[in-house]
């Protein structure tokens, strides 16, 4: 009797034990709380030839003036999101990047302007600061990027490697990426490929592979598919970031250009387990700029 008793002490504590012990561990992931009113913006911009005037012509609207309207209504939904809370939860920032940095010591002085966070004790007045901030500085990046016309290109791949979840993730909050670009990734510094038996990766994407890869035709997702083409997967697990794509604008030519250029970043963004992206052309901003207001408000 006395056995059975000590036996069944024994199992009650180690029972009590494991109990403590899976709460701490219960304890340390959940530590982590996403609040999804908190919102962490950022603006990934492509600052390749596709802005220039001259090279890349559209006599409706210039493609770089397209952008500082879209950044303008990012800007607007952001403003938004913000006024619609109660200022004691404010806690949202908003941000834009360069992949590569520009030489040029002033438009990394229009960056760090641009990142702008909110807080309880920000003034009313900063509201207004922000929104003159976005009204002119955008565009000062452009001009100065088209009148150098030393155009850096955009290291988008090694953006979403290296940098993507430093950069544009943090874990308490909503996290939402804006990534200005015709859809085109290529870049000297990064471009390589993966060839394996049933699949060919790469790093980049030009109208030149997309016509090596014979994706011309309307059966382009079959040829996808079968020899498993694609973009080289930069990162593990994304989940916890919505990246919206606006600009794409692909070259005359091949009926099917823009769809594969979306196909490649539908796959790319699944293999990283992106959950929630868009990929859009480059329309005029009076067309995006419902998309881009709903995108931020979550609704």
């Amino acid at each position: 009797m006395k056995k059975l008793l000590y036996l069944l002490m024994i199992i009650s504590l180690v029972s009590c034990c494991k109990g403590k012990e899976d709460r701490t561990i219960t304890g340390i992931k959940d530590s982590i709380v996403i609040d999804s009113n908190n919102i962490n913006v950022s603006i990934l911009i492509d600052l390749s030839d596709r802005i220039d005037p001259i090279a890349n012509p559209n006599p409706t609207m210039e493609y770089f003036q397209r952008d500082t309207e879209y950044i303008k209504a990012i800007e607007k939904g952001f403003l938004n999101h913000v006024k619609s809370k109660r200022i004691i939860t404010y806690d949202d920032q908003m941000q834009i990047f360069f992949n590569p940095e520009p030489s040029d010591p002033k438009m990394n002085e229009l960056t760090k302007e641009l990142k702008v966070s909110f807080n309880k004790d920000i003034p009313k007045s900063y509201f207004d600061s922000v929104d003159k901030k976005y009204a002119e500085l955008p565009l000062h990046i452009y001009n100065s990027a088209i009148k150098d016309r030393e155009y850096i290109g955009s290291d988008i791949w090694e953006f979403f490697k290296n940098k993507v979840k430093d950069y544009c993730i943090k874990d308490d909050r909503r996290n939402i990426l804006f990534i200005l670009t015709d859809g085109y990734m290529y870049h000297e510094n990064t471009k390589f490929d993966e060839k394996k038996e049933n699949s060919y990766k790469t790093s980049y994407l030009t109208t030149k592979l997309i016509k090596a890869n014979n994706l011309t035709t309307s059966v382009f997702k079959d040829t996808i598919e079968k020899n498993g083409y694609g973009f080289v997967k930069a990162n593990e697990n994304l989940s916890n970031l919505e990246v919206i794509v606006l600009g794409i604008n692909p070259e005359k030519g091949n009926p099917f250009e823009e769809a594969v250029i979306k196909e490649y970043w539908e796959n790319w963004f699944k293999e990283m387990k992106i959950k929630k992206y868009q990929i859009k052309s480059a329309d005029l901003p009076s067309n995006l700029e419902p998309i881009i207001l709903k995108a931020i408000s979550g609704k």
